[in-house]
């Protein structure tokens, strides 16, 4: 779990009854976010871009392998394959945890921009049916792949613009992560993990990886998706410093492993 996580489950909303012993205990509490498997979820390496017109990139090669990646989705999804619309991307389980509804309420919004929007997941019955739902009506700007791919997780990631993850809460989250990493923007509720690993862009200072929003309204949701797309049409250098900066962090086990070693020896010594 995270370390905003760590202190979300102290309060009564997030410990679901737990939070009493959490406090007494949260002296050694200690929220350490996740590294991801860098070989795997890397596109520089990727397994799964190698084949029906998919490319391998790097920091290096960027703007063309994720313009060649965008473009095999789009024709494999079915989609009209352009490169200046923005291709949103959400991976999860369809649930109320992870804000699949508010993506539902916004849809009628996002429908009025230019935008095309590929969902990857599989839950609740109704969620399933309401994702089936609204691709029979926007068959040219909606996909929806209800159950579950490896492959086409890292193809989504790979070929979107944009991640969507309007959360209620996440421990940590790693699609945020594999997403930074493959120079595709995050979209947060922020939260737990999310709060923690997705600092919001800074206009002003050429800074931040992504946008967030407060708390899980579809209203907030629409206002962070849509200026994450005004940069993305309107300003390229932004849009190309947020990948940048996304995929030159270190998001290693490495890094997770260090701090961990720091727990271990802080029990050892002190409880």
């Amino acid at each position: 779990m995270s370390h905003g996580y760590a202190w979300e489950i102290k309060t009564s909303e997030g410990g679901w009854g737990l939070h009493g012993i959490i406090n007494e205990n949260d002296w050694k509490l200690r929220g350490i976010v996740n590294g991801i498997d860098t070989k795997d979820w890397n596109p520089k390496f990727d397994v799964h871009l190698k084949s029906d017109g998919y490319t391998n990139y790097s920091i290096e090669t960027l703007q063309s392998g994720k313009r060649q990646c965008k473009a095999a989705l789009q024709k494999e999804l079915g989609l009209p394959v352009r490169e200046d619309v923005p291709l949103i991307g959400f991976i999860g389980r369809l649930d109320h945890q992870k804000g699949i509804d508010l993506i539902a309420e916004a849809i009628p919004w996002m429908m009025g921009q230019d935008v095309q929007l590929a969902m990857l997941g599989t839950g609740r019955p109704d969620l399933e049916d309401m994702l089936k739902h609204v691709e029979s009506q926007h068959r040219d700007k909606i996909k929806g792949w209800i159950g579950f791919s490896v492959k086409m997780a890292h193809r989504i990631t790979a070929g979107a613009d944009i991640l969507l993850m309007p959360s209620r809460f996440e421990p940590c989250g790693l699609n945020q992560l594999y997403a930074m990493n493959y120079g595709t923007i995050p979209v947060v509720h922020a939260v737990g993990g999310l709060r923690d690993t997705v600092t919001p862009f800074n206009p002003f200072e050429e800074s931040g990886l992504g946008w967030t929003f407060d708390s899980a309204e579809t209203y907030k949701l629409i206002n962070a998706l849509g200026n994450c797309l005004l940069t993305f049409r309107q300003f390229k250098q932004s849009w190309e410093g947020l990948q940048k900066r996304g995929m030159m962090q270190d998001l290693s086990w490495d890094h997770a492993a260090e701090q961990y070693e720091e727990v271990l020896v802080a029990a050892k010594y002190q409880w």
